[in-house]
């Protein structure tokens, strides 16, 4: 039985003073749907539309595991996660398709 794959990723608003860590087999469509006032009412509300980081996993059940450990992380603790791999904390969704 073959896996589906997975990403774990945080969605945040221009200011960085909220994130949104969320899990999805499809990153781009998921990211679109954020972009797009779609599926999550907390990402809506504050407007958080900017990709800012996101891990690949080969099972989605691993990337479920990383969310839920994410989610109890200390902001400093997850704003350094993201620095480590995307210093400026600039918006990635671009980069996606490349």
């Amino acid at each position: 039985m073959l896996s589906k794959q997975g990403h774990v990723y945080i969605m945040s608003n221009s200011f960085r003073s909220t994130f949104y860590i969320g899990v999805t087999a499809d990153l781009e469509a998921r990211v679109w749907q954020h972009i797009n006032g779609e599926g999550s009412a907390f990402v809506k509300k504050y407007n958080l539309h900017d990709l800012i980081y996101y891990e690949y996993f080969e099972r989605i059940t691993d990337a479920i595991d990383r969310e839920k450990q994410l989610k109890r992380w200390r902001r400093d603790w997850k704003i350094n996660l993201i620095k480590s791999v995307n210093p400026r904390m600039e918006d990635l969704k671009d980069k996606l398709k490349q």
